[in-house]
């Protein structure tokens, strides 16, 4: 074990950088700057962009905010295990980054590719890596079956996906993270490992509108600034579903109860994932009677609430920081 009870958590962060993996990114940049986190890798996936663009994407956001050489950034998962790959250019744009066409990074994704710098992290620091992962789940399905005692050495997995009492935001049932690869996400959750699950239940309640985004424009750092470029196209994309000007920044939520789990509120519940239902394929289910039936599956800690105030101005504290 090192040195990581002094330091904050240490992550390993697997993503599909679009736009609220960017905010993300840059919360966890924060973290770094001031001592409070470690981010030891980053892997991408197929999910709101391709995981090339997406690499190019991290490495970009990581340059912005000051953090370049030591995060070694890695190329995962094209495609989904058991489906066709489909990307979500509605909402991040066709870069991935708010159709903002920044400059092309410094920094090159590492050639080891992101499943696999997944496994040998988790070996050479066992019981240390919180993997956080935001995007679709291809990355760590495939760590799990390339090594069957990774559970065992991760301290912590905390997953943006699912939907449980709230609507899809991809179908009716499914939320985008579960979607994009039904079978991994399913591996992910039989796995003997401690999970934490942040779903659409918890995320979409966190929206920022007018004062929060208003407050981010007006500051006149380069870092804020970059932040507002980007969610400029997001803000876009969510005002017919909110019915106003705002955005949800749904990863950041996870990352911030990955350092924070006192800020939501929780029940433990063993999950799975629809995988044939001709309508509902990718939905998370869980037993959510007074009384569950016994499961044979490790209870995942869900997060069905948060301090929204406290969430909101602690990201918006991060992006300001720099």
């Amino acid at each position: 074990m090192s040195s990581s009870a002094d330091t904050g958590p240490v992550f390993l962060y697997d993503c599909d950088t679009g736009i609220d993996d960017a905010m993300t990114l840059l919360y966890l940049a924060s973290l770094v700057r001031a001592g409070e986190a470690e981010l030891a890798a980053v892997g991408t996936v197929h999910g709101n962009i391709d995981p090339l663009t997406g690499a190019l994407n991290t490495l970009r956001v990581l340059e912005a905010a000051g953090i370049t050489g030591g995060v070694p950034v890695a190329v995962g998962a094209a495609r989904p295990m058991a489906q066709d790959v489909h990307y979500a250019l509605d909402w991040h744009g066709t870069d991935g980054l708010g159709d903002t066409h920044l400059p092309e990074p410094a920094g090159r994704p590492v050639a080891e590719p992101a499943p696999a710098q997944i496994v040998r992290l988790a070996r050479e620091r066992p019981g240390e890596l919180t993997l956080l992962a935001t995007g679709p789940l291809t990355n760590l399905g495939a760590a799990l079956l390339l090594d069957d005692e990774l559970p065992a050495l991760v301290r912590e997995v905390v997953v943006m996906g699912g939907a449980f009492g709230h609507p899809g935001n991809i179908t009716t049932h499914a939320e985008a993270n579960i979607w994009h690869d039904p079978e991994a996400a399913d591996l992910v959750f039989a796995a003997d490992w401690p999970v934490v699950l942040v779903p659409l239940d918890a995320t979409h309640p966190t929206a920022v509108h007018d004062e929060w985004l208003d407050r981010l424009a007006a500051h006149d750092g380069e870092v804020a600034r970059f932040a507002a470029r980007i969610l400029k196209f997001y803000e876009n994309a969510y005002t017919p579903t909110l019915k106003r000007r705002g955005a949800v920044i749904h990863d950041a939520l996870a990352a911030m109860l990955a350092v924070d789990p006192g800020l939501g509120e929780y029940v433990h519940r063993a999950v799975r994932v629809e995988l044939r239902g001709e309508l509902t394929r990718g939905t998370t289910v869980w037993d959510a009677r007074s009384l569950p039936a016994e499961d044979t599956r490790r209870p995942v800690r869900i997060a069905v609430g948060s301090d929204v105030a406290a969430f909101q101005e602690r990201l918006l504290t991060a992006l300001t920081s720099f």
